[in-house]
């Protein structure tokens, strides 16, 4: 997910994102340990969404909206 498109969300919005992500990340990680899945690039992906959503998050309450 692009950057952008996170900061049109709202911190709810965001929160609930982030649950997903982790979530996602967490089956992930238990699909490739049992090689169900080969494509290990997607836990990279899942992590670098997990920081933009959590920077934004943090920005948001440092401008406090």
């Amino acid at each position: 997910m692009k950057a952008k498109e996170l900061r049109d969300k709202n911190i709810e919005e965001l929160g609930k994102l982030l649950a997903e992500k982790r979530e996602n990340l967490r089956k992930l990680r238990f699909d490739i340990a049992t090689k169900q899945v080969k494509d290990n690039r997607q836990i990279r992906k899942e992590k670098k969404d997990i920081s933009r959503i959590l920077n934004i998050i943090k920005e948001e309450k440092e401008n406090g909206k």
